[in-house]
């Protein structure tokens, strides 16, 4: 493993959440829904109670120091509860997707070496648990499936609370982090207390973050960016965290929390634009902006329907997002920003602050990062959260980095004169066509993602005339297509809309015709990741023994049969 990074002990997170809790200790920290409109605080006070209670009970079951103790849930209270238990207790973290399937949770809790299991909120937890090993011991979290084992209440209630202010060398390994993964098994990622803490802070100092922000969970905790910033940092600064229930509820409990800070992922902020398109359509909207008593007015109700109306910070990250999308929010009155990072680094390489950020680039450095562009064109970085290296794969970990120690991303990129880094897509997704040009496909896909009519694409044609891109509709035109005359106007619409993709990019990089899919691309079925970016492999392998007859139909718009 490579060395943890330089840190001052009472900066690490468990020593600056015990200083959180002599602050804010009454203070509100989590609101969870319970089901039925009901709702449970937890004060800071209460979560370091429990924390200590449960971390007590994992220390009596005689697990051996540093240990890996497993989590699977949605999220909810109790996971970030869990974590600083486990810390406590001397063991480290490991959380797996509440979407993945058996054999996935079975190779990820051996490779883990997982001690136990806490099992909470889960949609699908009877395809899951046959990947589960039945020496496993288990923990329930309130809201968890039934299972017959030990209930966090009944622990929590009999347990006495540990001694003291447990505390953890910057150097001791806290999570590993299991990658989402496009392509390929999923690899641990090992990451620091000190790593962790240095990220804590250097969001909370880029933003001025405050005590009286307010944020609403509802991205996979299991992944970096939202325990980053919605597991780590609210143990330095005191914000009040909000959980969302479910998609059904989902408006609902951003109303509830009314979010100074909002995290989300482009899929997403193209799906809220699509609903605010579908009570107002596009052009009308754009007519009202236009007139200077009205503008003020839409803007605010606009933001107001969505529950966003109290954002400070609204930012996107995981995948590329449109620059028109981000400059449609900006006119809307909503600051979004966006950011830049991956597992490896635990997401702290690049961000957008109001007053250095551009529609198309990630931003810039944080200012305790380094980033060069390689002769290659590929991103590398410098993190003091660049991980320690991945769980039980010295090779993988080695090469990873360069031979100075730089992060290798995998990723594409230009630093412009502004130092702002744009994105211009994957080192191995280029693929090269008959004649000879190799294709960037992100750059291509991000401007079709911007068209109202879809949701989703994936530009493909190795070793092909020209590419081509398969895209999955928007939602709300589902239910619409065995209308007469529907499927020949979204015909028409996205002949068009190969038009205006080939006036924006060059020749070779033209797209030939675009295929509507027949079935939805979803996590379950291993289209997508868990944080909703495509997996290129997966829908190249399901396409490819079509390509040929697409191709030699000649057509500009193709409906899968």
């Amino acid at each position: 493993m490579r060395p943890a990074p330089q840190i001052a002990d009472d900066k690490l997170l468990l020593q600056q959440f015990y200083k959180t809790v002599e602050r804010r200790g009454a203070a509100p920290y989590m609101t969870q829904p319970m089901g039925g409109g009901r709702i449970e605080e937890f004060s800071y006070a209460r979560a370091l109670d429990e924390a200590r209670r449960m971390a007590a009970h994992l220390q009596s079951l005689g697990y051996p120091p540093g240990s890996q103790i497993a989590m699977i849930s949605k999220n909810c209270a109790w996971f970030l509860i869990t974590e600083l238990a486990i810390w406590m207790a001397g063991y480290t973290s490991v959380a797996l997707y509440p979407t993945l399937n058996a054999e996935t949770v079975q190779y990820i809790l051996e490779h883990s070496e997982a001690k136990l299991l806490f099992v909470g909120k889960l949609d699908t937890w009877a395809e899951m648990k046959p990947g589960v090993p039945d020496d496993l011991p288990l923990i329930r979290f309130p809201l968890s499936p039934d299972e017959d084992c030990p209930k966090w209440n009944d622990i929590i209630g009999k347990t006495d609370p540990i001694d003291g202010p447990p505390t953890r060398p910057g150097s001791d390994l806290a999570i590993i982090v299991y990658t989402s993964g496009s392509t390929g098994r999923p690899k641990g990622v090992c990451h620091s207390f000190a790593g962790l803490s240095l990220a804590a802070h250097g969001l909370h100092e880029a933003l001025n973050l405050r005590p009286d922000d307010r944020a609403l969970s509802y991205l996979p905790l299991a992944h970096v960016m939202e325990r980053w910033a919605y597991g780590c940092v609210p143990l330095v600064v005191g914000f009040h965290l909000f959980f969302a229930e479910s998609l059904d509820t989902f408006v609902n409990d951003l109303q509830r929390a009314r979010p100074t800070l909002f995290i989300s992922v482009p899929r997403l902020w193209l799906k809220f634009q699509l609903g605010v398109f579908k009570k107002m359509p596009k052009k009308k909207l754009e007519t009202f902006l236009k007139i200077p008593i009205l503008r003020g007015v839409v803007k605010k109700k606009i933001l107001g329907n969505l529950g966003l109306d109290q954002v400070r910070f609204a930012a996107s990250g995981s995948a590329p997002v449109p620059a028109e999308l981000i400059q449609w929010y900006r006119d809307l009155g909503l600051q979004l920003l966006e950011g830049y990072g991956m597992s490896e680094n635990m997401s702290y390489s690049h961000i957008s602050t109001p007053n250095r950020a551009k529609a198309g680039y990630v931003g810039h450095t944080y200012d305790d990062v380094e980033c060069r562009i390689s002769e290659e064109g590929e991103i590398q970085v410098k993190s003091p959260a660049n991980m320690m290296g991945y769980f039980k794969a010295p090779e993988l970990t080695e090469a990873a980095f360069t031979d100075d120690g730089w992060l290798k991303t995998g990723d594409r990129g230009e630093v412009g004169a502004d130092g702002l880094l744009k994105i211009t897509g994957r080192v191995k997704e280029l693929f090269k066509t008959a004649k000879g040009k190799y294709v960037a496909p992100a750059p291509i896909e991000n401007i079709l993602n911007n068209d109202g009519n879809i949701e989703l694409s994936c530009v493909a044609g190795s070793g092909q005339v020209k590419p081509h891109a398969v895209v999955q509709l928007a939602e709300d035109l589902l239910p619409t297509l065995d209308q007469p005359g529907v499927k020949d106007k979204l015909t028409r619409e996205l002949e068009a809309l190969i038009g205006t993709v080939n006036s924006q990019v060059e020749v070779f990089e033209q797209i030939g015709f675009i295929v509507v899919a027949k079935d939805r691309w979803t996590i379950e079925a291993g289209f997508l990741t868990p944080t909703m970016k495509i997996r290129r492999p997966k829908l190249e392998d399901t396409y490819r023994p079509q390509e040929d007859g697409w191709y030699e139909q000649g057509k500009k718009v193709i409906w899968e049969s």
